[in-house]
């Protein structure tokens, strides 16, 4: 009985192991090796060893990218991680029209990141954009939100959590729907607040859905790369210039493939680093609580 269920499960995840094995690891795999050669798009390939984790050693415009990755990850996630919370928490109530609202939250994710970087563009126009028409009605003046150095970061840093907060929220809800109902009229019996149902009862319960939730998005904003090359291409100067933009700038843009893949394992070793840290710290807590 039990090799017949693991055959099925095998075949249920054939089909899964089959796209992350040609879209994700080999070509992995192949970026690690480029990493290892100097080669153009136009010329052939040419071992260097590691002279490109050399030169990436002392590229000061690879440092940028990386504070400003960080800053993104610093921004937006933990953002991310209360606010879909708290919406998940609301649209778990018995409210009129909690379906077209959690419909609404999750359109943002499922728009072609272009268009959402077309729209957000609008919105930010020195002259003609929505938030700067308001903010003149208001008595103030217009604000250069992504061709000021100061704003672009920030004002990028809210389109991410406008994209991705609905998918964020979706999965906190999957995993308030699965506390059982019984745990909370239980704390009711026993008169506990709602303030006190929330800290010793939801979150607790809700930490493994807080830990995957948190690694999803650590992974979708280190990756970020559609929003900032249509909104800001790194810009203005390199005050968004991202890890994963620096790399499409060198792979295809000075057709630099080596440097570019060296580029793409570090971004692999940071997202490994950044991801132990986060389960050690949640661990950690989990132990203590």
């Amino acid at each position: 009985m039990r090799r017949n269920q693991w055959k099925i499960a095998v075949l249920f995840l054939l089909p899964y192991i089959v796209i992350f094995s040609v879209f994700r690891f080999v070509p992995s795999v192949g970026g690690l090796l480029v990493s290892f050669f100097k080669w153009s798009l136009g010329g052939n390939p040419k071992f260097i060893g590691v002279d490109n984790y050399v030169n990436l050693a002392q590229d000061s415009s690879f440092y940028v990218a990386i504070k400003n990755t960080l800053a993104f990850f610093v921004l937006t996630v933990p953002v991310l991680v209360v606010a879909s919370l708290l919406l998940a928490m609301l649209l778990n109530q018995k409210l009129a029209g909690r379906k077209v609202m959690r419909t609404i939250s999750i359109i943002p994710y499922v728009l072609i990141p272009s268009i959402v970087g077309i729209m957000w563009n609008w919105i930010y126009d020195n002259n003609f954009g929505l938030l700067n028409y308001y903010i003149k009605k208001l008595g103030g003046g217009p604000v250069f939100w992504l061709t000021n150095e100061r704003f672009a970061l920030v004002a990028v840093s809210i389109v991410v959590v406008w994209t991705y907060i609905g998918y964020d929220m979706i999965l906190f809800l999957a995993g308030l729907q699965g506390i059982p109902k019984e745990t909370y009229e239980a704390a009711e019996v026993d008169g506990a607040s709602r303030m006190q149902v929330f800290w010793h009862i939801t979150l607790p319960l809700l930490k493994p859905v807080t830990m995957m939730v948190s690694t999803l998005t650590l992974v979708n904003v280190v990756q970020l790369f559609d929003q900032i090359y249509v909104m800001t291409n790194g810009g203005p100067g390199t005050s968004t210039l991202t890890m994963v933009q620096y790399m499409y700038t060198s792979a295809f843009t000075n057709y630099e493939l080596g440097y570019g893949s060296a580029i793409e394992v570090v971004i692999l070793l940071l997202l490994m680093v950044l991801i132990t840290v986060q389960n050690r710290i949640g661990n950690r807590e989990r132990k203590t609580a």
